[in-house]
């Protein structure tokens, strides 16, 4: 019986030929992300700026959300979150800091009483400050950079060093095109868009981990074989399986985005985009790096004997 190739076998592309265009472009986005970043700015939610969150439980057992939604945005509160906690009925209502002060805060969640006094019971009502948000963004921020060193850990004793620094290098480009995401789209972010962004970063430390380990089986088997042409056959081996996994985590989240409802939809977009910089990345930035640092196959061996002793 014929088996389905996605990727034919003799599929030959010469991706580290490319790579005078691929890796340049992969600065360039990285570059211009971050000086979006500091000159535009994200659209920052209540996680990061503050605001009042109010939980209630309605009448109704099955609410609709999307005209509450709807019925709570026309309050001109700005920015306003709605959304299920545990039962059907029991919703989270997030609305930011207004400005104003105190006095417009609290002015804001009277209308919101007002406006559901003979739909819900009000069950508590948080007013989350900056400093709360500060503390957020800063442990946001350390929970980026020890994923960043376990990372380097992790493949320094896996690989080889330069693996270990392409790996990281890969896995910045994606951390850093993913807020440049946020910016450009202006999708709002918040501890929900940091979750996205850690769940990218271990998606492309899986990604680089196999082309990488795929380029040191073929370092190994091919000792005279140049290393640009040697990495592109590893990588050419390795983009049916890279193919099949793209795809087929692209539908779930796909699935995800048009089916799993409006407050997941920024989450979920910015996975997709996350996973599709991932592939770019480990491709065009993390493999290449290897030629750049002169990575060689004594290398491979050398550690292969070191390994052996280790075991005997």
């Amino acid at each position: 019986m014929a088996h389905l190739r996605i990727v034919p076998d003799n599929t030959s592309i010469p991706f580290m030929r490319m790579r005078k265009w691929t890796f340049p472009l992969a600065a360039f986005l990285s570059v211009m992300s971050v000086i979006l970043f500091f000159a535009v700015g994200p659209n920052y939610g209540i996680d990061f700026l503050g605001g009042t969150v109010i939980e209630i439980q309605t009448k109704d057992d099955h609410p609709d959300l999307g005209g509450l939604r709807s019925n709570l945005n026309g309050l001109g509160l700005g920015d306003v979150q709605v959304q299920t906690i545990g039962a059907e009925n029991s919703i989270l209502i997030r609305i930011g800091q207004q400005t104003g002060g105190e006095e417009a805060q609290q002015a804001a969640i009277a209308k919101i009483r007002t406006a559901l006094a003979d739909q819900a019971e009000f069950r508590r009502t948080e007013i989350v400050g900056p400093r709360v948000s500060g503390e957020l963004a800063y442990k946001g921020t350390m929970a980026m950079l020890v994923t960043f060193a376990a990372i380097a850990i992790y493949v320094w004793f896996r690989f080889e060093w330069q693996f270990a620094v392409g790996s990281i290098i890969s896995a910045a480009n994606v951390v850093v095109m993913t807020f440049g995401f946020y910016v450009v789209t202006q999708h709002e972010f918040n501890l929900t868009s940091l979750a996205a962004i850690l769940t990218t970063i271990g998606y492309s430390l899986n990604d680089t981990v196999v082309v990488y380990d795929r380029i040191r089986e073929t370092l190994r088997k091919y000792k005279k074989i140049p290393l640009g042409d040697l990495i592109d056959r590893a990588i050419n081996d390795m983009l049916g399986r890279t193919v099949i996994t793209t795809v087929t985590t692209l539908i779930a989240l796909f699935s995800l985005y048009l089916f799993g409802g409006e407050v997941i939809q920024a989450f979920t977009l910015a996975m997709i985009f996350g996973v599709l910089a991932a592939i770019f990345s480990s491709v065009c930035v993390a493999a290449p790096i290897l030629i750049y640092f002169g990575v060689r196959s004594d290398q491979m061996t050398k550690k292969e004997d070191v390994e052996a002793a280790g075991k005997a």
